[in-house]
């Protein structure tokens, strides 16, 4: 049987279990320098430590404006590379794998003087009305995100996730809400599907390309789950190898469209999507109690489960998930003692 500590192979990413620390944003780097510093090296590195199989790096911007604020990460610059390999060799060191998510936040970029995106439409009024990206601003846009990635390789990682979801610049090209140009780039998954050609042009044949994207909007008038689906189907053959399944973040949440915050509360979507394009998913949503998180991979609704606020509790959730799951896990030696 199939449970939460089972290896797992996507593509030549091999994991010695499928607890995966998702990206969350630190807001920790120095104003304009987007490098990752001690902070980001002792909160990526202790995860590893502590059982996770897959770490993934916060939203990573492929441009400085294109940050959520002047203190998240990015990576528009060669000379960058050396403070994420760091990280990469300590976190491979303690015996995990780890990814990176490049992104760029567009109309929910707070700092930038004047947010771009897809179409000017502002998130809500506590935000910039964003200017429209001309259509060679676009493609300029996707090489952006192609040269990200190409030095996320450099730097070792070992799978690369573009940010699809949660009302991000991907997001707001493919949502109709977001979305109301007339050129080329009207049509709702163009940028995206161009977004993921580019990236895999830059990664080895066999490393996986994640993408995250919102498979429903909460939205009175967002997309549907049948969309998220069709949407999915796209990317899938444009070359995206696993989704990480989450969903909402382009505007007011509707009463309607919300399925509420309990425990799990994102698993349908996983399930769906899973089913529907037939790669593996990573499910999100309150999945912070092991017996949940270990019910996910054994009914077979997700092939590997994110845990974000119950890992930022605790470093050690994957080892100490397992002791109550009474799963065998290599318990670091310095350690051994805590938990006899």
């Amino acid at each position: 049987m199939i449970d939460l500590y089972t290896p797992v192979d996507i593509e030549d990413l091999s994991l010695k279990n499928r607890v995966v620390m998702p990206p969350m944003c630190q807001y920790s780097v120095r104003k304009e320098d987007g490098t990752p510093n001690d902070w980001h090296y002792t909160h990526y590195v202790s995860r590893a430590v502590g059982g996770a199989g897959l770490v993934i790096m916060e939203m990573t911007n492929v441009e400085p404006d294109g940050r959520i604020s002047n203190n998240c990460l990015g990576f528009w610059s060669d000379e960058q590379i050396p403070a994420y390999q760091k990280i990469v060799d300590a976190v491979h060191q303690q015996g995990a794998k780890i990814g990176i998510q490049i992104a760029h936040a567009g109309r929910k970029a707070e700092d930038a003087d004047t947010p771009v995106s897809s179409s000017a439409i502002r998130f809500n009024e506590k935000y910039k009305t964003p200017r429209a990206l001309t259509t060679d601003e676009v493609k300029q846009m996707i090489e952006k995100f192609r040269l990200s990635v190409r030095r996320a390789v450099r730097a070792g990682f070992d799978t690369i996730e573009l940010h699809g979801a949660h009302g991000y610049l991907i997001h707001q090209f493919h949502s109709h809400l977001t979305n109301q140009r007339d050129d080329e780039y009207g049509e709702l998954s163009k940028f995206g599907v161009e977004v993921i050609r580019a990236a895999k042009e830059e990664m080895p044949g066999n490393m996986p390309l994640i993408m995250r994207i919102s498979a429903t909007e909460f939205a009175e008038d967002g997309y549907d789950l049948e969309g998220g689906v069709a949407l999915a189907k796209q990317y899938k053959e444009a070359g995206v190898d696993l989704f990480h399944i989450s969903a909402g973040g382009e505007g007011p949440v509707s009463p309607s469209r919300f399925p509420g915050s309990h425990a799990g509360y994102m698993i349908p979507f996983a399930r769906r999507i899973k089913q529907a394009v037939n790669i593996p998913v990573i499910a999100v949503g309150r999945l912070d109690n092991p017996f949940l998180a270990d019910a996910v991979i054994g009914n077979g609704d997700a092939d590997l489960v994110a845990v974000g606020r119950g890992m930022l509790r605790d470093p050690y959730w994957a080892l100490n998930a397992a002791v109550s799951l009474n799963k065998d896990v290599d318990i670091p030696k310095q350690y051994e003692r805590g938990y006899l």
